[in-house]
């Protein structure tokens, strides 16, 4: 059971600023209750994941994933992730600028939820957390509790 009761986190990874700024923006303006946490590359977001009984994040989170960043990038950190026991059932959206037919594949071969492209970045982004609400109202993630009681602020 998650110390924070079975509110579902964010765990966005990405190293720009301007992208973190306008996820949580887009939060903000959906009137989602769910906390927030930052990972600027996929080590940081992988010592978050795995450290979850101290200072880190518990299940159940959705992460979101840019595929281009420092130390470790996107697809190197889904590699790592799907080979570790623990964190292998984590529920992945992919919220990058890359729409090469490569990454994309690559991605969805390492059982992504889903890819988004970022176009106009905060529209994008707008649309593809709003679409995350509605998924996480949904569907029932590891860890949680069933869908109609998790908390989530419907507006």
């Amino acid at each position: 059971m998650s110390r924070r009761g079975d509110r579902v986190t964010f765990l966005i990874v990405d190293d720009d600023d301007v992208a973190i700024m306008g996820m949580k923006r887009a939060i903000r303006k959906l009137d989602l209750a769910n906390p927030v946490e930052v990972a600027r590359n996929g080590v940081e977001a992988l010592e978050k994941l795995r450290d979850g009984g101290a200072d880190g994040i518990e299940k159940p989170y959705v992460v979101t994933l840019d595929l281009n960043m420092p130390r470790m990038g996107g697809l190197q950190f889904l590699e790592e992730i799907r080979k570790d026991s623990s964190l292998h059932d984590a529920v992945i959206f992919v919220v990058t600028t890359s729409d090469a037919p490569t990454d994309i594949a690559a991605a969805y071969a390492k059982n992504i939820a889903g890819y988004i492209v970022k176009d106009n970045a905060y529209e994008t982004l707008k649309s593809a957390l709003g679409m995350l609400k509605a998924y996480m109202m949904v569907v029932r993630l590891p860890g949680s509790t069933p869908p109609r009681l998790m908390e989530l602020r419907v507006v």
